[in-house]
Protein backbone atom coordinates (compact mmCIF):
# COMPACT_ATOMS: atom_id res chain seq x y z
CA UNK A 1 0.00 0.00 0.00
CA UNK A 2 3.09 2.45 0.67
CA UNK A 3 4.39 2.06 -2.71
CA UNK A 4 0.87 2.76 -4.50
CA UNK A 5 0.82 6.43 -2.35
CA UNK A 6 4.92 6.52 -2.79
CA UNK A 7 4.37 6.53 -6.90
CA UNK A 8 0.80 8.61 -6.38
CA UNK A 9 3.02 11.49 -4.18
CA UNK A 10 5.46 11.43 -6.95
CA UNK A 11 2.51 11.69 -10.13
CA UNK A 12 0.99 14.61 -8.28
CA UNK A 13 4.33 16.18 -7.50
CA UNK A 14 4.88 15.96 -11.47
CA UNK A 15 1.99 17.41 -12.76
CA UNK A 16 2.00 20.26 -9.82
CA UNK A 17 5.75 20.85 -11.35
CA UNK A 18 4.89 20.56 -15.12
CA UNK A 19 1.54 22.77 -14.64
CA UNK A 20 3.84 25.44 -13.02
CA UNK A 21 6.94 25.74 -15.78
CA UNK A 22 3.98 25.10 -18.59
CA UNK A 23 1.92 28.48 -19.25
CA UNK A 24 -1.28 28.37 -19.22
CA UNK A 25 -1.83 25.38 -17.49
CA UNK A 26 -2.06 27.16 -14.28
CA UNK A 27 -5.03 24.33 -13.26
CA UNK A 28 -2.80 22.03 -13.76
CA UNK A 29 -0.92 23.47 -10.47
CA UNK A 30 -4.06 23.68 -8.56
CA UNK A 31 -5.18 20.26 -9.19
CA UNK A 32 -2.16 18.64 -9.00
CA UNK A 33 -1.17 20.55 -5.39
CA UNK A 34 -4.85 18.94 -4.42
CA UNK A 35 -4.56 15.22 -5.19
CA UNK A 36 -0.91 15.77 -3.82
CA UNK A 37 -1.99 17.06 -0.28
CA UNK A 38 -4.80 14.58 -0.24
CA UNK A 39 -3.01 11.61 -1.18
CA UNK A 40 -0.51 12.64 1.83
CA UNK A 41 -3.04 12.83 4.40
CA UNK A 42 -4.76 9.98 3.53
CA UNK A 43 -1.30 7.88 3.89
CA UNK A 44 -0.41 9.82 7.32
CA UNK A 45 -3.65 8.28 8.19
CA UNK A 46 -3.32 5.04 6.95
CA UNK A 47 0.02 4.73 8.27
CA UNK A 48 -1.00 5.90 11.53
CA UNK A 49 -3.93 3.63 12.02
CA UNK A 50 -1.98 0.41 11.36
CA UNK A 51 0.16 1.17 14.70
Amino acid sequence: MFRIIAALLVVWLALTVLGALVKGVFWLVVVGGALFLGTAAYGALKSRSKT
